[in-house]
């Protein structure tokens, strides 16, 4: 099973792919390519982010219980 990836490393890739497009030095195809990546990434760290906030809005509510 894959392991996740960080925050981390899914915002340098990010940063990465972001910076090969703002070069401009790619053709159309591969920058077609690239923003869909770019999409995909930000996909994934959107997910995470809310994983972490649900899971720290459960552990604070039960954290209220006790």
């Amino acid at each position: 099973m894959n392991e996740p990836r960080s925050l981390e490393q899914l915002t340098d890739e990010l940063e990465a792919v972001a910076e090969k497009l703002r070069a401009g030095a790619v053709e159309q195809d591969e920058a077609a390519d690239l923003v869909e990546r770019c999409a995909e990434l930000a996909a994934q760290l959107g997910a995470e982010v809310d994983a972490r906030a649900r899971s720290a809005s459960e552990t604070e509510g039960q954290e209220r219980l006790l």
